[in-house]
């Protein structure tokens, strides 16, 4: 498996492959990689012939230093569990800082039309400005034909839509689902930073999130969020930061249902230190 750790190098690489008329699909990642990056790696081969994955712990995007200090970093076992997919079709692109930001380590300032206002950007200040800064770049660096994005960040999935949209960047953006755990925790790096009470206590909200897209079947989004706090005040060891019912397209909550819209019910949860974020479909 080749990894690059330059961007000169990387733009080399795929160039070439240009020349050859072969097609790369990009997965962008921070690395400590599980199974739900696997099934995006998968989903770009199956749709081109190369996959290049970034692994890259980007600064911009934590509102939280000690967030960035804790973050698992695990070159070495990501790239096994990459070999697992495939040795020959996989190309990493493992940078520095100063590789990628060139010892200007600050984010660009961006308009996503409002979507970065809602829920996330409520409660990670700057947050979406740095990953529109590091995914912009990795578009202008890899120059993928395409891009694979987990529903799990449902809010980047559609800001990232509309950063390539804006800026007019040639790459195609794909969702993918949301991959879970066997007992329904949706899969992610942070996972593996839960004590073992927390993680036996996590499964619970997806079970409430299954739960909320039933009674939204009949109920209001008022009542269906009202239901999900009082679920949430009466657990010991979660705690609710938010629960969303909010429009698809533009994020914003939901005042009055409409057969005409789609909707996702959105939630953030503290499992002791660790922030856990998962979303469901409704309608």
């Amino acid at each position: 498996m080749k990894i690059y750790t330059e961007k000169h190098k990387i733009i080399n690489a795929v160039e070439a492959l240009k020349l050859k008329n072969l097609s790369a699909g990009m997965v962008p990642t921070m690395g400590a990689l599980h199974q739900g990056h696997l099934q995006l790696v998968i989903r770009a081969l199956k749709e081109n012939d190369v996959a290049v994955v970034s692994i890259f712990v980007n600064p911009t995007q934590f509102d939280n230093k000690t967030d960035l200090e804790k973050y698992p970093r695990t070159l070495e076992s990501d790239v096994k569990l990459l070999e697992t997919v495939s040795e020959t079709d996989i190309i990493v692109y493992a940078p520095t800082v100063e590789d990628i930001y060139d010892g200007n380590t600050v984010s660009e300032t961006f308009d996503f039309d409002g979507l970065e206002y809602e829920m996330e950007g409520k409660f990670r200040y700057g947050h979406f400005d740095g990953v529109g800064t590091i995914v912009k770049r990795f578009f202008e660096i890899v120059a993928p034909n395409k891009a694979y994005f987990g529903e799990k960040d449902f809010q980047q999935l559609q800001i990232i839509k509309k950063l390539v949209e804006k800026y007019r960047i040639p790459v195609k953006i794909v969702g993918c689902e949301i991959h879970r755990e066997a007992n329904g925790l949706a899969m992610s790096s942070r996972n593996t930073r839960l004590e073992s009470k927390y993680k036996n206590a996590a499964p619970f909200i997806y079970k409430t999130l299954k739960t909320a897209k039933t009674k939204f079947g009949t109920k209001s989004a008022n009542k269906v969020t009202e239901w999900v706090e009082n679920q949430f005040k009466n657990h010991d060891l979660l705690k609710l930061e938010y629960f969303i019912i909010a429009d698809t397209k533009t994020l914003k909550p939901v005042k009055r249902k409409s057969n005409k819209k789609t909707y996702r019910a959105f939630i953030a949860v503290y499992a002791g230190e660790i922030r856990l974020i998962d979303n469901i479909a409704l309608n």
